[in-house]
């Protein structure tokens, strides 16, 4: 069998996550007992802080390479991680900016990941990737410079390649619901109206339909305003 093929942003993040676990093995038992205390109670991590006990740019060491070790994470997210763990603000950041130095958080290097993932193995449009992208925190320009890689030619080829895997399973259904089927399904994935019209008229011609013939105008519908 061939070996499975691993994407280029796909196989950065993986070396990412390689460092993140020899990381967390030189971390842990830095923070001591505080941190697995704190990571259940919030309450514990400030009293422990309060009290002398821990040192809370350990506990964020800690609880980031924890996270980072499971999958990556954006900036945003581990921000987040940490305020909800009652590590102090100015711990926090401390550590997320020698992260970032240090390439165990890049956001840039995410979003292209996810990008090339998400379109290639969930078919979303650059439109649904970019939703998800702005969910996770990650930068406006991040967000496009990743988004942009993929190219309107890609979209469409793409959106092609998914009506064309879900016609199959519409024959013997009338024609207006087989339409309706395949423009739904892109309409989920995030595709424009226009582009949802335009590749499902062009999948049922080719199979030689006559769409005016069964009462169904698939003309190029006006496309949504930009987000």
């Amino acid at each position: 069998m061939a070996a499975k093929r691993v994407p280029a942003a796909g196989r950065a993040v993986a070396s990412t996550g390689g460092a993140t676990r020899r990381a967390v093995a030189s971390t842990r038992g830095a923070a001591g007992s505080a941190v697995s205390a704190g990571e259940a109670d919030p309450q514990a991590i400030g009293a422990a802080v309060s009290a002398g006990e821990a040192d809370p740019e350990a506990i964020a060491r800690q609880i980031c390479l924890r996270m980072l070790t499971a999958a990556p994470r954006t900036r945003a997210q581990l921000a987040s991680a940490l305020r909800r763990r009652g590590v102090p603000e100015e711990a926090a950041e401390a550590v997320l900016g020698r992260f970032a130095d240090v390439k165990l958080i890049d956001d840039a290097m995410f979003a292209n990941a996810w990008v090339e993932s998400r379109h290639h193995g969930r078919g979303l449009s650059g439109r649904a990737l970019a939703a998800e992208l702005r969910h996770r925190g990650v930068a406006a320009g991040d967000i496009e410079a990743a988004v942009d890689r993929l190219g309107p030619e890609q979209e469409i080829a793409t959106a092609r390649s998914l009506v064309a895997r879900r016609l199959a399973a519409t024959r013997g259904q009338p024609t207006h619901a087989r339409a309706r089927r395949l423009i739904g399904m892109l309409a989920r994935k995030g595709y424009s109206r226009a582009l949802a019209y335009r590749v499902a008229r062009e999948a049922l011609e080719q199979e030689g339909i006559d769409l005016a013939a069964a009462g169904l105008d698939l003309s190029d519908a006006p496309d949504e305003p930009d987000e």
